[in-house]
């Protein structure tokens, strides 16, 4: 028994290492993989900078700044991954950012759907003869039962409440878990029931499927108004962020957590876990970075004015005659 505690490296068991401890021990591989990184990151930067000196320049205004919102979600996460892989113990406060920062990027891709199509009056317009259908994902998928509602300014509110609440509470989650890791309270290694993380993540995981629920309502309604604008890709590559971001992080981190990502001095378990989640979305993120270019840019002239007849194609569940 003592022979196996010995046999466990002493930073098995440490802190992630410092930056310069990384710098210092990195060979012609490490080297060539950070710098390689490194540049994607920066290059994913700074074609997001120049892409939001093309939508300042030709982009109505009610769209500028929910499209470069929306635009920056790969860049920004690919540049605080960047971050956490130098400096693997600022780790938590970069997914951190980069949680926030997507948790506002879901409630303007639900505006950004509605500015498409000409803005919430132009929606309620549009909307006048139909329903929506709310049993979609990711909530309510499979209750094929539930009833279609009417499209009102009520239920339009009710569905930008359902995304705002999530970027607004995140980040109450986000300074309300800071405070708690300066008391020695919060850690994302400690899964105890007296630990903070595992009320807080659960709780964060349960506003993010409520936020998302709408942003899938929408876009479900109005897929094909929108398709001319290339609204399908749009949402794909959204909808791949939020996996590759949150999914696929918690679950590399949970691994790590479980010991099934070994230990490689001078990372321990869950330190090369995070770095492997970190190494993995640049590269990720770089690639979402090209392809959201091309589709967000180009020419955004208005759509045609809707024509009423029985071809119209529009996504919306017509409201039945009451007769």
């Amino acid at each position: 028994m003592n022979g196996s505690n010995r046999s466990i490296d002493p930073s098995c068991r440490e802190k992630p290492p410092l930056a310069i401890d990384i710098i210092l021990k990195l060979d012609i591989f490490g080297i060539i993989l950070y710098s390689v990184l490194t540049f994607m990151a920066a290059v994913s930067m700074l074609l997001f900078i120049e892409e939001c000196i093309y939508i300042y320049r030709k982009v109505p205004s009610n769209k500028k700044s929910v499209i470069i919102w929306v635009n920056g979600a790969a860049p920004v996460i690919g540049t605080m991954s960047c971050l956490g892989m130098w400096i693997p113990r600022a780790t938590m406060f970069t997914d951190m950012t980069s949680a926030c920062y997507f948790a506002i990027v879901v409630f303007k891709f639900l505006i950004m759907m509605l500015e498409e199509v000409g803005g919430d009056e132009a929606f309620l317009r549009r909307a006048a003869k139909h329903k929506l259908k709310i049993s979609t994902g990711p909530c309510c998928c499979c209750c094929l039962c539930l009833p279609h509602v009417d499209i009102t300014r009520r239920t339009l509110f009710l569905l930008k409440l359902g995304s705002f609440q999530f970027a607004l509470m995140k980040i109450v989650f986000t300074v309300l878990s800071i405070v708690l890791w300066t008391n020695g309270t919060f850690d994302l290694a400690d899964l105890s029931i007296t630990g903070a993380a595992i009320w807080i993540n659960p709780f964060v995981g349960i506003l993010t499927i409520i936020a998302l629920w709408p942003v899938a309502i929408s876009f479900m309604h109005l897929r094909l108004v929108l398709r001319t604008l290339k609204i399908i890709p749009k949402y794909a590559m959204y909808q791949l962020v939020l996996i590759l971001s949150q999914l696929q992080t918690a679950i590399i981190n949970i691994l790590a957590l479980n010991g099934t990502i070994a230990c490689t001095p001078p990372f321990s378990a869950a330190s090369r876990g995070y770095m492997m989640s970190q190494q993995l979305l640049i590269l990720e993120m770089f690639i979402i970075t090209l392809v959201t270019r091309l589709l967000y840019r180009r020419q955004y002239d208005p759509l045609p004015v809707e024509e009423h007849n029985d071809n119209e194609n529009t996504k919306m569940v017509m409201i039945p005659d009451s007769a």
